[in-house]
């Protein structure tokens, strides 16, 4: 499993927020990745506010990503705001991209 979870985030890391040239993984969008015995994974992901503008379309954007994991047979999306997302949920390297560092 830890090595199709891998590969999962691999994808993830080529979705992009569309306002920051930052990876959704590193941006801290991702809170929980699980995978059951049939390869079907469920993804726990926030948005950097309730009322950002992609909310329609980014979830949609990381389940089609994950679903071209090869092994891949089901991915669902639940989208949450506990706990809020904040900059230090950022890895240091997209922190250091958007000069917060």
């Amino acid at each position: 499993m830890d090595e199709l979870k891998t590969k999962i985030i691999n994808a993830l890391k080529m979705v992009y927020d569309p306002e920051l040239p930052v990876n959704i993984y590193d941006l801290g969008l991702i809170y929980r990745i699980d995978i059951n015995d049939q390869q079907e994974v469920a993804i726990e992901m926030t948005l950097t506010s309730p009322h950002c503008p992609e909310a329609q379309t980014l979830p949609g954007m990381v389940q089609t990503a994950a679903l071209k994991v090869e092994s891949v047979t089901q991915v669902a999306i639940e989208l949450v705001w506990d706990p809020p997302w904040s900059k230090e949920l950022m890895s240091e390297e997209a922190r250091a991209l958007l000069g917060l560092i």
